[in-house]
């Protein structure tokens, strides 16, 4: 599948799902003061009597959003994906453990959103979020693909937590090809027999980068979209150990508990499969560009594309 060159931020792309899934009365909008950058604003605008705004107050966004969920509603709630941290425990406490269906969405998370330096800078929210039982936990690569999932959410039976990013990325998707997309089903953008890129958010088209480079240099890899952390697409995984040499993962993430560590969890029941992990390691982001921080993390194509080559070495 060929990327199109238009980009598109995947906070956008929640924005324009919350529009979509408006025709049905039951969805009802949260905020915690930043509508505006999640793009829950869009929705605010139009359906003020929908939409709740409860200022910088994470806890009780989630709470009020449980609260609403127990009562019939089908509550999306934003902020910025480090401050859902706040609301940890009620997300916990008060959406998971009762069974309730609320779907938060973080946005900015990674260290890809940038200037606003490292106490903005989430590196573990999906980590957290993927330790809660039930817990949906997705971080879409585009506009478009962000749009299609968020839809889906309006008929999905578990709380979710999605996370979205500031800047623009070059799509993946267009609106057909969008449209094949499923929770929990990763995607194959790219097809080959030597090794497999694993990835998520915008390491995508990263990924994708790194494989164009390794092509050229005799290596073909498989690059797949694994828009979804939990529930794992474990199938498709065990059909990419048994056709490639090796796998590869990337995230603007933590490697603590985050996509590499969820797929090697699941290839350590079956071993022989080897894995190497691209993403942030043991330490807190800093202020810079896009581009200066994933150099200095050690995420861009470049450090996806050594690792592949260290592998099939």
């Amino acid at each position: 599948m060929s990327a199109p060159s238009k980009g598109g931020a995947s906070r956008d792309g929640y924005g324009s799902a919350l529009l979509r899934l408006s025709s049905d009365s039951r969805v009802v909008v949260l905020e915690a003061d930043l509508g505006k950058s999640t793009k829950s604003c869009h929705f605010r605008e139009l359906y003020p009597e929908r939409t709740i705004s409860l200022g910088i107050a994470e806890q009780n966004m989630v709470l009020v959003a449980s609260g609403m969920a127990s009562s019939g509603k089908i509550p999306f709630a934003s902020t910025f994906a480090i401050f859902t941290e706040r609301g940890f425990e009620q997300v916990r406490n008060g959406v998971a453990r009762p069974g309730l269906v609320v779907h938060l969405c973080g946005s900015h998370g990674g260290v890809h959103t940038g200037t606003d330096g490292s106490s903005a800078q989430s590196i573990e929210d999906l980590a957290l979020y993927r330790t809660i039982p039930g817990m949906t936990v997705m971080h879409p690569c585009d506009d478009l693909s962000a749009e299609e999932l968020t839809v889906q959410l309006l008929n999905h039976d578990n709380p979710s937590y999605t996370r979205t990013a500031r800047n623009k990325t070059p799509r993946m998707y267009d609106q057909e090809t969008c449209k094949s997309l499923k929770i929990g089903k990763g995607s194959v953008l790219r097809e080959g027999g030597d090794v497999a890129i694993i990835s998520c958010g915008v390491m995508v088209s990263e990924s994708m980068k790194a494989a164009e480079y390794l092509s050229s240099k005799g290596i073909e890899a498989t690059v797949v979209d694994m828009h979804t952390l939990k529930p794992l697409d474990t199938e498709l995984i065990d059909e990419l150990a048994g056709k490639c040499k090796g796998l590869v993962t990337a995230e603007d993430h933590s490697v603590i508990g985050g996509l590499g560590s969820a797929v090697a969890e699941h290839v350590s029941y079956n071993g022989g499969t080897p894995l190497r992990m691209v993403g942030v390691s043991d330490r807190f982001g800093e202020s810079g560009t896009p581009q200066e921080l994933m150099e200095a993390m050690g995420i861009t194509y470049g450090d996806i594309a050594i690792s592949c080559e260290s592998l099939m070495s």
